[in-house]
């Protein structure tokens, strides 16, 4: 991104969340918003978007609208993009093209490749990062990316997505499937877990930011505190013993900044306790950089990380 006047913006469609995130030329953010819309939930048994989780995004890209006007930001220009649930929903593409005509963003439907792509490129940006080999690890709501990359010459060296995120794991649970479907995907992946096997992974996505904030005993988000942050895997564990009976509403009320994610945010810690034990980490580290950050260094998504050519 180079050092000028100009604003660029990004939308990371997800599972569970929407984000927006607006960059000035000193890649200072403008813009940086979360709303929790739980677009994915029950997609596993219905194959598609509900009518309530797209109501409630819809109101999120009417305000993310009237925010990209006010800061004049045209919404075409911005770059949006949407992950696994989008892939898989059988009425993401026609949502999407609804979203396109009455507020104008152009949602861009990527492959799992991208998300990796675009990701390390965020993650990256991080400078206090001196490692040669890193993992990076992103928690979804229906999906987990695993990333290896050697920082020296930004190439990735692995890269899958699971099929794993905390949106699955709450209907999982549920349906009391949660420890049979979590064993069956860690089995499915063993190969592929082995490979990113490591002492300190770096963690994007709001799922692990959200657990950076509750460590650090915050009731608002500080996001200065959060990006940097080093938690030991015992941390993690102990935070997860902690919260795993605990009311969505009881950890609400501890901690306000969670809003509707309060709802995952043990699903989190269930998942982030989980794989960390599984690829033997002593640590994580929190970075609030990420997708949204990758997709504005990069002025735009490749035509080859489009899903099946399903741009809107």
């Amino acid at each position: 991104m180079t050092r000028d006047d100009t604003v660029r913006a990004s939308i990371d469609i997800g599972s569970n969340s929407i984000l927006l995130l607006a960059l000035g030329g000193d890649f200072k953010p403008i813009l940086n918003e979360a709303r929790v819309t739980g677009l994915g939930r029950d997609l596993d048994s219905t194959g598609k978007f509900s009518k309530e989780a797209m109501e409630e995004s819809r109101d999120a890209f009417k305000f993310y609208h009237s925010l990209c006007l006010e800061k004049s930001i045209d919404p075409s220009s911005v770059i949006v993009t949407a992950t696994e649930a989008s892939r898989v929903a059988s009425n993401s593409k026609d949502f999407f093209e609804e979203i396109k005509n009455d507020f104008g963003f152009k949602v861009k439907i990527i492959s799992g490749e991208a998300e990796a792509y675009y990701s390390t490129l965020g993650v990256l940006a991080d400078k206090k990062i001196k490692e040669e080999f890193i993992t990076i690890m992103d928690i979804g709501g229906a999906s987990t990316e695993l990333i290896r990359v050697n920082t020296k010459t930004r190439k990735i060296i692995t890269s899958f997505s699971m099929p794993i995120g905390v949106v699955r794991l709450n209907s999982w649970l549920k349906d009391g499937l949660r420890d049979e479907k979590r064993d069956q995907v860690f089995e499915q992946y063993s190969n592929q877990l082995g490979e990113v096997s490591c002492s300190r992974v770096y963690c994007v996505a709001g799922t692990m930011t959200s657990v950076g904030n509750m460590y650090l005993g915050h009731r608002e988000f500080v996001e200065s505190d959060v990006h940097g942050l080093l938690i030991e895997y015992k941390e993690i564990s102990s935070l997860f013993s902690r919260y795993k009976s605990i009311e969505p509403a009881s950890i609400l009320k501890e901690f306000p900044f969670l809003g509707k994610r309060a709802s995952t945010i043990q699903s989190g810690l269930y998942l982030a306790n989980s794989l960390l034990s599984l690829i033997r980490c002593r640590e994580a580290y929190i970075s609030t950089f990420g997708l949204r950050y990758g997709t504005i260094l990069a002025g735009g998504i490749e035509d080859g990380f489009i899903f099946k050519n399903q741009s809107i």
